[in-house]
């Protein structure tokens, strides 16, 4: 375990904890013996989370309503972005599952990694106490929180900013990942996104979809379709063939 306890930064005190947080059902399914598993620890750790980014979001926007406080925390809570912080400390590699799981590509699916994340606040509450728990899962989240507090009204940078340029011509915006860095714990991604061949700007995160957020955040603050926005359908198009795009 103390490869991950190193990752993490907490050494348990009670290592059992940590086993069952990463011991997925089909271990014991597979097996049809007793043994433990990680769902009661998910079902922990999510209220634990959910208590956490609640007090959060309550301190960090005071002016927002009950229900806006609400849709940010979804962000926070979300499958996907659960996914994305176990991916980060390479989670995956350490959960216990039974070998028909492990087959079917469980090491890497977004629910399995999800609910480990989860368990893991839930051991890390058992063992450590809250603080503890709240540290690591605001360390975590730590780069999501920074785009919240760039486009808190934003939920959905990618959607929006693609309504607002299909609004202008039929072309949707592309995104495309220029650069990865850094071993598999730490990977750093780079994307930028591109419309009419003008490239509106560039993002990074720990994850593709991070970065492709953070580009579609940055692109909706630049705003640089503006230099094509007052021409007709036809002229942008021109532009957009004549070559390379301009960067902003």
């Amino acid at each position: 375990m103390s490869p991950l306890e190193a990752r993490i930064g907490y050494k348990f005190r009670n290592p059992l904890f940590l086993a069952e947080a990463l011991t997925h059902p089909s271990l014991g399914f597979e097996t049809k013996q007793p043994h433990f598993d990680n769902q009661r620890l998910e079902f922990l750790g999510d209220a634990v989370l959910q208590l956490v980014f609640t007090e959060h979001l309550f301190q960090a926007f005071p002016q927002f309503t009950e229900g806006q406080l609400t849709k940010l925390r979804a962000r926070l809570v979300s499958r996907e972005g659960l996914k994305d912080r176990a991916a980060h400390i390479g989670l995956g590699q350490f959960i216990m599952m039974g070998r028909g799981e492990e087959a079917s590509g469980g090491r890497t699916r977004a629910s399995i990694l999800a609910n480990a994340f989860e368990a893991l606040i839930g051991a890390l509450y058992l063992d450590g106490g809250f603080e503890i728990a709240r540290q690591f899962a605001l360390k975590e989240s730590r780069e999501l929180l920074r785009e919240i507090a760039k486009a808190p009204d934003e939920m959905n940078p990618k959607g929006e900013l693609q309504e607002i340029l299909q609004a202008l011509t039929s072309r949707s915006p592309v995104y495309e990942i220029v650069s990865e860095q850094g071993p598999d714990h730490e990977r750093r991604f780079e994307a930028r996104v591109t419309w009419e061949g003008l490239e509106l700007a560039r993002g990074q995160g720990r994850s593709k979809r991070q970065a492709e957020t953070e580009a579609a955040v940055v692109a909706l603050q630049l705003r640089g379709w503006e230099q094509l926005a007052g021409y007709p359908q036809g002229q942008a198009a021109a532009a957009a063939d004549s070559g390379p795009g301009t960067t902003v």
